[in-house]
């Protein structure tokens, strides 16, 4: 099957970014969200790392407002995927909000229109059977954010057909992605590996064996990684990083999945990382 036409449901963190990607790479893309202001936020995100990307020459003004002119924002849902060939839903980490978007677009899309998710935890199973296509429904996880990160989890279930999975493999190549594909499995490959990464860093925390900073300098000194885990989990949000995580922990019932007492803390204390400008680490408010 051929994509032309993608609808990226979320204007978020992993949203807008994926929309981009995908109108660099020349496809018309709807971009959709609940709210007006959501869909403005995402795409004024988009111009300003476009507009970055100009300054620092790595495209021409005229390439970033063609990309731009190839994203429509909007908030009607029936309207983003008319006539759409593909799906990237990037919403809410919530199974159960995730099989209601899904049951509703089965009954707007076309037959032929393939679904594909971005979560990063949940099933790619029990929401593929929450539709009428599951041999069109697939996993297609990107990693934040989406416009630097090069990898995309390909994720197939059992009744995942396989024109199905060469299409977004084919896809992921279009983007200039590389593609790893996986079974349906919690946490996919490099979720579940990072995981017990993660965990470990915050157990010594806990422990009282370091603090954050010293944790995350010595992984970068050592490593070269350009972040360590708690700067990690403050960037994606620690609610989202805690909901990750006791999926795991209930999926694979490991003890090195279990959730960490400082995240779990952080959580209740409603220190959610950068989107709250305090977490593990405090950060400036926005334009500040």
């Amino acid at each position: 099957m051929e994509i032309n036409k993608i609808c990226v449901l979320g204007a978020g963190v992993m949203g807008h970014g994926i929309a981009q990607v995908c109108a660099q790479a020349g496809y018309q893309v709807n971009l959709r969200d609940i709210r007006d202001e959501l869909v403005e936020s995402g795409i004024g995100k988009i111009r300003q790392f476009l507009a970055g990307s100009v300054e620092r020459q790595k495209m021409s003004q005229m390439e970033a407002d063609n990309i731009l002119g190839r994203i429509r924002g909007m908030t009607d849902l029936a309207e983003a995927v008319r006539d759409v060939d593909l799906v990237i839903e990037a919403i809410v980490e919530d199974i159960n909000v995730k099989k209601d978007v899904f049951r509703e677009l089965d009954r707007l899309c076309r037959e032929d229109t393939i679904f594909a998710s971005n979560t990063s935890a949940q099933s790619i199973t029990e929401m593929a059977m929450a539709t009428k296509r599951p041999q069109k429904f697939i996993g297609m996880h990107w990693f934040n954010p989406p416009q630097l990160m090069r990898g995309i989890e390909v994720i197939v279930h059992d009744r995942t057909s396989r024109e199905t999975l060469e299409t977004m493999v084919e896809l992921c190549k279009k983007l200039g992605r590389e593609p790893g594909v996986c079974k349906d499995s919690p946490g996919f490959i490099v979720n579940r590996l990072l995981q017990i990464w993660y965990n470990e860093g915050l157990n010594m925390f806990d422990e009282g064996v370091a603090e954050p900073r010293d944790i995350d300098t010595a992984l970068k000194a050592a490593y070269s990684f350009r972040m360590g885990p708690f700067e990690l989990r403050d960037m994606v949000g620690l609610d989202v990083a805690l909901a990750s995580t006791s999926t795991h922990y209930r999926e694979l019932m490991r003890e090195q999945f279990k959730p960490p007492r400082c995240l779990i803390m952080k959580v209740k204390a409603g220190e959610l990382g950068r989107k709250t400008e305090r977490g593990f680490y405090e950060y400036q408010p926005r334009g500040g």
